[in-house]
């Protein structure tokens, strides 16, 4: 993930008056001593970039920039440095203290205001005096992001890395929000993509469901053919075919039967997983999974769907899942279905969450939930992912994405 252009990270500049906690705040919301810090007004001469990974996000760039009321025989070098970054900032933090907010400020937002680059104003040093309410109503009045943090020391660090983040998600740009091929990447164009559609009492009655219908679509636009089949007939398909596919895709509840039809020399994952891939971050999904393995008897499990179809008998969040955790955990856990596009708030009195695939949900707000999920302590996998572990082929579903195979062995082994 370092070998990522700096182009191609959410770039995230850092703007306040000196010795305001710039670099400090960096440095929290990185997890380590990258850039000088001192009491010293002007630490930071120049802009300090650090490239890396902030989950869900994915990469990013931190530009720490120097004061923005630097006075110092080189001020004007620095500030016009400074200045630069607007051209190059996707989102804004802008640090201040409490209870205070002057002109600098006010430039800032202005500023980013006439780039169209979103601000969260960062009030740094709450460890120190606690913001006044008019203070935090006026500054609310003016950029309606506001963030309270203490980038000193280890205590709530997460949560106000976790508070950013949430902010970070629903601020940065669409295109950085973009959501990776659906299939395209795992088909060739001329390849071939066999999709596994049972039809069953679950099955909309004459047309199928939309994540079968848009992985079609995502086959086609890749220039490549896509074969679709009921389970029971996928045997003499592949017998059919002269040519090797280039990956096969079932629905979860199939996997079990199709893993033992397709040979192990063909990719092999699920709808589901491709849209955990798609929508949110299938890496965190397969750390999930891992997580069934420490759940206790009693522990409760949110099943959550995005969609609020009619449950039918038998249905696979309300009945099925539940099933098929007690079957593999030998013991009864607490499962709760919540569907709809709301999310519950009690995300914290749950060890684990199991994702629908989400497909009514932008990646924005897939996103949301799982920072959610996380802000909360709570673990959260998807409906393909889960299945394929309780089914025990979660290894072969996930082949097709080695840096999610990573993950989930790592988590694994801890």
């Amino acid at each position: 993930m370092q070998e990522t252009p700096k182009a191609n990270r959410l770039n995230i500049a850092i703007f306040g008056r000196t010795n305001v906690g710039k670099s400090s705040l960096m440095n929290m919301l990185i997890g380590q001593d990258y850039a000088i810090t001192s009491p010293v007004a002007g630490t930071t001469t120049d802009v300090v970039e650090k490239a890396c990974e902030l989950l869900p996000l994915g990469p990013v760039l931190f530009l720490d920039t120097a004061g923005v009321d630097d006075i110092s025989e080189l001020a004007q070098l620095r500030l016009n440095k400074t200045r630069k970054i607007y051209d190059r900032a996707d989102v804004i933090l802008l640090v201040t203290e409490p209870d205070t907010w002057t002109t600098f400020e006010d430039e800032v937002l202005l500023k980013a205001g006439e780039n169209k680059i979103p601000v969260i104003v960062i009030i740094n040093k709450n460890d120190l005096v606690k913001p006044a309410q008019a203070f935090l109503d006026d500054i609310r009045g003016k950029n309606s992001r506001v963030v309270e943090v203490s980038s000193i020391g280890s205590s709530g660090r997460d949560a106000y890395v976790n508070a950013i983040k949430q902010q970070l998600i629903e601020v940065a740009p669409d295109d950085f929000i973009e959501p990776p091929r659906l299939i395209g990447d795992l088909v060739n164009p001329g390849g071939i993509a066999i999709l596994v559609v049972p039809i069953d009492l679950q099955a909309p009655k004459g047309r199928l469901i939309l994540p079968q219908v848009q992985t079609i679509r995502d086959t086609l636009d890749n220039d490549a053919a896509a074969f679709v089949v009921k389970e029971r007939e996928l045997p003499a398909m592949l017998a059919m075919l002269n040519k090797k596919p280039d990956v096969v895709v079932t629905d979860s509840q199939a996997i079990l039967k199709v893993s033992a039809d397709v040979p192990r020399d063909i990719r092999l994952t699920t709808f589901s997983i491709l849209f955990a891939r798609q929508k949110g971050d299938l890496s965190i999904a397969a750390q999930g999974a891992a997580e069934i393995d420490k759940l206790k008897p009693g522990d409760r499990v949110l099943i959550a769907e995005a969609c609020t179809h009619h449950a039918l008998e038998d249905d696979i969040g309300r009945v099925k899942i539940p099933r098929w955790l007690r079957q593999y955990l030998g013991f009864d856990v607490k499962a709760d279905a919540y569907a709809g596009r709301d999310y519950p708030e009690n995300l914290s009195e749950y060890k684990l969450i199991i994702h629908c695939g989400g497909c009514m949900l932008t990646r924005r707000e897939m996103m949301s939930r799982i920072q959610k999920a996380h802000q909360a302590g709570a673990a959260i996998t998807n409906y393909g992912v889960a299945i394929s572990f309780l089914q025990g082929v979660i290894r072969r579903s996930l082949e097709p994405f080695p840096a999610a195979l990573m993950a989930f062995e790592k988590k694994m082994n801890n």
